[in-house]
């Protein structure tokens, strides 16, 4: 199978990391698709301000308009039926006795990085990239670089591919996301992360802060307030 080295695919949820990952990916490559995955996530309506993001980062730059392709949404209902996590269910947030966050889905991004490489497979896209990070993030396991690179290895390994698993958040923290989003595209591009992407665990969407909506108590809010007080510093 020839992959174009100058396509990618994103992993999209509609929240500040894919989002700024999407920039990324339009100021690097000539054709970039974006993927997103319903597996009965607690915080759904992350798949509905997913398309309003897109038409308004394609809305940000001509040049990053010709460059957006199409859009694909994959069910994974299985996987939120079979984990037990306060992303699926409503349980509350807190730490599991292993000290993982309540929050983990096991194997969820082990399956969306799998899933998102067969369909840059079929579409000749070379890069998959994705938001996951391990300098400032909730302790997934499965957001480390060494699980990334040992996932790249088997994807390239069963599908006799050269797939590239992108990962540009990974070693920078939450206040280094919102810089790097503020050098692609401007105040601009912060303010529609501010304003129309959503991260909040909790699917909160009727409280407004400085750095977007949510509960503002979870990890992904607290994670996302911290960088924005650091950035803004």
């Amino acid at each position: 199978m020839d992959l174009d080295p100058s396509s990618a695919l994103v992993l999209f949820s509609g929240g500040q990391d894919s989002t700024t990952c999407l920039a990324w990916a339009l100021s690097r490559y000539q054709r970039v698709e974006t993927i997103g995955f319903s597996y009965g996530q607690r915080h759904a309506v992350e798949m509905e301000v997913r398309e309003p993001v897109r038409r308004a980062i394609a809305g940000l730059s001509v040049v990053w308009a010709n460059r957006l392709g199409p859009d694909r949404v994959v069910s994974l209902d299985v996987l939120g039926s079979i984990s037990k996590s306060a992303l699926t269910a409503d349980l509350p947030m807190e730490t599991r006795p292993d000290g993982l966050p309540v929050t983990f889905v096991p194997g969820r991004n082990l399956v969306f990085l799998t899933f998102a490489a067969i369909v840059a497979y079929q579409r000749g896209l070379k890069h998959v990239v994705a938001g996951v990070c391990e300098t400032d993030f909730s302790g997934y396991p499965d957001c480390r670089d060494d699980t990334v690179k040992a996932l790249q290895v088997a994807i390239n390994l069963g599908m006799e591919a050269r797939l590239v698993l992108e990962t540009p958040l990974m070693w920078i923290d939450k206040a280094d996301t919102w810089r790097l989003a503020e050098s692609m595209g401007g105040h601009a591009l912060v303010d529609l992360i501010v304003e129309e992407t959503h991260t909040c665990y909790l699917g909160d969407r009727a409280r407004r802060h400085d750095w977007g909506v949510g509960c503002g108590a979870c990890d992904a809010c607290r994670l996302r307030a911290n960088g924005w007080s650091r950035y803004r510093a």
